[in-house]
């Protein structure tokens, strides 16, 4: 597909951006995601600048990332054992 051209703002800053037209909603999702935790930090603490906004932004959905990352590095690890444990099995079993 092709490229188009979005704006999004983020933190009360407008970023234009090329974009492919399959990506445009996940990245505008994105953004309502990324302003919509600065509004919940704003609201919850005495923060008030943006910059220390979006940097607790960040790291939240960075932390996010990582554990999703690592439960799927655990859970492609455990499905790897159990198919290497079955195929023992069904190895041992016509061996006999």
């Amino acid at each position: 597909m092709g490229e188009i051209s979005i704006k999004i703002n983020i933190a009360d800053r407008v970023y234009p951006l090329k974009v492919n037209m399959e990506e445009e909603e996940i990245i505008r999702r994105a953004a309502k995601l990324i302003n919509d935790r600065i509004k919940e930090y704003q609201e919850n603490y005495a923060v008030r600048d943006k910059q220390d906004l979006l940097s607790m932004s960040v790291l939240h959905y960075a932390t996010a990332a990582l554990k999703a990352e690592k439960k799927v590095i655990h859970e492609d690890t455990s499905v790897a054992e159990k198919v290497y444990q079955l195929d023992q099995l069904l190895t041992d079993f016509f061996k006999k």
